[in-house]
């Protein structure tokens, strides 16, 4: 689903006030729901480190190339770390690890874009998925969302945070886009990630008071690769398409339209079709990002070009002393 536009309106616009007010029962509900789940849930222990990377939102916030910085870290430290992942999207239900053989479909974007890093396992029920990956001989265990999924027990949660949008307009599914009030999100929290869209954004600072008294970070989405020269069609089905045509533009790029698409859209072979017409009108060459590579259906990926990104933190000290708890004790 695309996120509606009035859980980012903080003030005004009399129709998002109705909106949000109409919805508030139902986000009540929700939020009951999913305090009652983790208060009552007795986490399973798979007595290896598990390091989770989550958020208080639905939508895009820089979760997967974060998770897929610790898999590659930890890994170059001499670790068997793995990734573990409900794969949303996908049809498998595992616990699995993921293939070359499998695809967006089979297992989700996310899962299949990590398991180009490291081991990769799928499981719907993750402490099913937990003690899978330990009794194959994981010693860390990074899981990739699941903030709210109280089935493992967590040894270092990470909680990261758009410092744009912050946490919208606070309110709880289906009135906002939390999935548990922002306080709750940030008491369980060990630490905040606070992606910017550049290094030198300016946070607004009522936000950054919200994490008094927990360590954070700072981060941002780096590409590597120059956008190639030329116009540019952009596309992407991702929590927030907008930062990634705006990061094109940013660093170069001449998008000359950027179509946005619900968040883990299966691309079939209609839009593509649609996509290269549109592309062909404007001379342009189709870009997008690498997860939404993924789900480009084979025989049409050679009209996409993707355009990859990793997380570059600020402050890799900070993080690393909140990692070295979990690397000494594996160590």
């Amino acid at each position: 689903m695309r996120p509606p536009e009035f859980w980012y309106q903080t003030e005004g616009r009399e129709a998002a006030y109705m909106l949000r007010t109409l919805l508030a029962p139902f986000s009540w509900i929700y939020a009951r729901a999913t305090a009652k789940r983790i208060k009552t849930t007795v986490p399973f222990d798979p007595l290896i480190p598990v390091i989770c990377v989550g958020n208080a939102s639905v939508g895009g916030t820089g979760k997967t190339p974060i998770a897929a910085y610790l898999l590659e870290s930890l890994t170059r430290m001499g670790m068997r770390a793995v990734i573990l992942s409900r794969g949303y999207g996908g049809t498998e239900k595992g616990p699995m690890v993921v293939g070359k053989k499998h695809t967006a479909a089979d297992v989700g974007d996310e899962p299949l874009l990590l398991s180009r890093k490291g081991p990769v396992w799928v499981s719907i029920a993750r402490d099913d998925g937990a003690k899978a990956a330990a009794s194959h001989g994981a010693q860390v265990i990074i899981m990739d969302d699941g903030h709210q999924n109280p089935l493992v027990k967590k040894t270092l949660s990470l909680l990261v945070v758009d410092a744009e949008i912050g946490f919208g307009n606070d309110r709880v599914i289906p009135a906002g886009p939390l999935r548990e009030p922002s306080e709750t999100a940030l008491a369980r929290a060990d630490a905040i990630i606070l992606m910017k869209p550049t290094p030198d954004f300016k946070t607004d600072e009522d936000l950054l008071a919200r994490f008094k008294g927990k360590p954070m970070v700072s981060a941002s989405l780096v590409s590597k690769m120059e956008p190639p020269s030329g116009k540019l069609y952009a596309f992407a089905g991702i929590g927030r398409p907008n930062k990634f045509f705006d990061a094109l533009r940013r660093a170069g790029g001449d998008v000359v339209e950027g179509l946005s698409y619900a968040d883990h859209h299966a691309y079939k072979d209609t839009d593509m079709m649609d996509l290269i017409e549109l592309s062909r009108e404007y001379d342009a060459q189709l870009i997008t990002t690498e997860k939404d590579y993924v789900r480009v259906p084979k025989s049409f990926q050679q009209h996409v070009l993707p355009w990859p990104v990793h997380v570059q933190f600020e402050d890799e000290l900070t993080l690393r002393r909140l990692l070295h708890p979990i690397v000494s004790t594996v160590k």
